[in-house]
């Protein structure tokens, strides 16, 4: 009888998946059809059990844990209901758990999806940490793990294409006396929308990039754009920070202790929001950057930076964008992408557009913002006003840096550029 019930289950398990992280696991339950569950946990020895209703699973589970170092072991145990499927992740320790079903795409079909995120994250405080002297650049490879992103036109998966699109812009950035990076995803697994600022802000980002690939129902769409928050978006987080002020003070800058503390909500409104504003107005600049060094590489999609709502750019004070490198669905796009010189191209645009940025704007305690003088190669567009403007300085101060009798620069001339004080 047990058996007949089984055979009349619905919904069926088909395959589970684990995707361990630095400070995260995720493990990933194929079915055939959207799963009924219900969970809960206990103690000596943690557990975390799942019940999912009218569901039948003949699974090999007991060498898939092996290598990950949250869960010791996963295994079936008698449900309540014979019809069901109960499964038991005996767990190494306490974690933050979500679970949540995902609907079928591209490849894949319906899944459950847990996550056990480490908790000792959450109760480290914040010490009093000294500024790097690096400028720190957070990249974020889209997608990975069980989340492929977009497939191309031949099949390939985003989420291969960022990744390694990232690890090239990492090298150049590490290679830059004035720069460090900190990659959010070093592998392939996934990163959720919300631990990503979180992560870089715990890293000290002054920039955060996220690389994705972009596609569409049609293959004729083509070409890169930049993509920074939108300005209701960033409205809607900053409402929702200023109401929360007291947790969520640290989001909010360098003036996150006053916000926090002052019992003038006016002064706290005002402070945060030019902190929200300055990041909005970093991200245009920096996105304007990034276009202006892909138009040579590449085909442009949109020629300025895109507002969009996107969770991934939330931060109110990390400047952030989007970087679409193409299109993942255009043939043309694709066979670029998965170039190896085409993807160091992209690399190089993403690489010379931030240090352009912070030659610009480095940050305040950076080797950059000390370095005395910058060594500018004239680009056709340049004029002196434009570079007095670019880098915080006047033009009578480049003129006299640089014995300078007129206003006329040749396009290939190296200027020293100094700062003024």
């Amino acid at each position: 009888m047990l058996l007949s019930g089984y055979v009349q289950a619905k919904n069926s398990i088909d395959g589970v998946r684990i995707w361990p992280t630095p400070d995260s696991t995720r493990v990933v339950f194929d079915l055939k059809k959207k799963p009924k569950y219900k969970y809960f946990t206990l103690n000596s020895p943690r557990r975390l059990v799942i019940d999912i209703a009218d569901t039948s699973a003949s699974l090999a589970l007991q060498n898939l844990a092996n290598n990950d170092k949250r869960i010791k072991k996963i295994r079936k145990s008698k449900p309540k209901d014979k019809n069901s499927t109960r499964l038991v992740l005996e767990l190494a320790d306490e974690y933050q758990l979500s679970l949540f079903p995902l609907a079928p795409t591209g490849s894949y079909g319906n899944r459950l999806v847990v996550d056990l995120h480490d908790l000792n994250k959450r109760s480290a405080k914040k010490k009093s940490v000294t500024r790097p002297q690096e400028v720190i650049v957070a990249i974020v490879a889209g997608h990975g793990g069980d989340d492929p992103g977009s497939i191309g036109y031949k099949g390939t998966y985003e989420k291969k294409v960022t990744l390694a699109i990232a690890k090239k812009l990492a090298k150049l950035i590490d290679k830059d006396v004035h720069m460090k990076s900190v990659m959010i995803r070093e592998g392939d697994y996934y990163v959720t929308h919300a631990r990503k600022p979180k992560l870089a802000r715990g890293n000290q980002a002054d920039l955060l990039i996220s690389i994705h690939a972009d596609a569409f129902t049609s293959p004729k769409p083509r070409g890169a754009s930049v993509l920074i928050q939108s300005t209701r978006r960033a409205n809607s987080e900053f409402a929702r920070m200023i109401e929360n002020r007291e947790k969520e003070s640290e989001l909010l800058g360098g003036a996150g202790d006053t916000i926090k503390h002052t019992h003038d909500s006016n002064l706290a409104v005002a402070l945060a929001d030019m902190t929200k504003e300055h990041t909005m107005k970093s991200s245009y600049e920096y996105a304007e950057d990034v276009l202006k060094q892909l138009k040579k590489i590449t085909k442009l999609h949109k020629k300025k930076p895109e507002g969009l709502s996107l969770a991934v750019l939330k931060a109110p004070d990390i400047p952030s964008v989007l970087i679409e490198t193409g299109f993942m669905s255009n043939p043309h796009d694709e066979k670029n992408l998965t170039n190896p010189k085409h993807q160091e191209k992209l690399a190089r645009a993403i690489y010379n557009a931030t240090s352009t940025f912070f030659n610009r704007n480095p940050p305040r305690g950076t080797l950059l913002a000390s370095t005395q003088s910058i060594k500018h190669k004239v680009r056709r567009g340049d004029s002196l006003s434009v570079l007095a403007n670019r880098y915080k300085t006047s033009v009578a101060h480049i003129k006299k840096t640089n014995n300078l009798n007129s206003n006329a620069i040749k396009v290939g001339q190296v200027l020293t550029i100094t700062r003024l004080n």
